[in-house]
């Protein structure tokens, strides 16, 4: 099932998401299966479950934007416990369509979580997979990435937003 992305605006993407305590269900399976198809048809590399409505600490990613399955990367309960590095590039977010800033994150970012059946393991990320670690996990903590490009910025984004709601565009 292909969910709707929420926009920036709704609350859910503003506060922390609830961690994840039942694993291995057949309801966390379709979950995150719907996750991947949902971030597949929005043309993304990361998606968070927040991202959908669901207040839960589950993030998907796929660099390869479904073109490499061994790339399909499931975090439950993320923490970034390691960062190296700094890399500068230009982010977007589903939640946030038409717009891109230049965002400064870790070139090199390690991650704790746990998997679908609960088990916890670590991996480490570079470039692109380094920057979708850092989205996701904001994310669950109900950050955007809108704060971290310059109070300027943000307030003519948010604006711009504002406009777009006024004329029924934003929904």
């Amino acid at each position: 099932m292909i969910y709707p992305i929420v926009k920036y605006g709704d609350p859910v993407l503003e506060r922390p998401a609830e961690n994840v305590t039942e694993f291995d269900t057949p309801e966390l399976h379709k979950l995150i299966e719907d996750m991947f198809e949902s971030m597949y048809a929005a043309r993304g590399v990361g998606l968070a479950a927040p991202q959908i409505g669901i207040s839960r600490r589950i993030a998907v990613i796929d660099c390869s934007a479904g073109e490499n399955p061994a790339e399909k990367i499931v975090l439950i309960n993320p923490e970034i416990i390691a960062t190296s590095g700094i890399q500068t590039g230009e982010e977007g977010c589903l939640s946030l369509p038409g717009f891109r800033e230049t965002v400064s994150r870790p070139n090199r970012v390690t991650v704790r979580a746990q998997d679908v059946k609960g088990e916890v393991f670590e991996m480490t990320g570079e470039e692109l997979l380094a920057r979708a670690f850092m989205h996701e996990t904001d994310h669950l903590n109900g950050t955007l990435y809108i704060s971290h490009v310059s109070p300027l910025k943000r307030d003519l984004i948010r604006r711009k937003i504002r406009k777009l709601a006024k004329a029924g565009e934003w929904a």
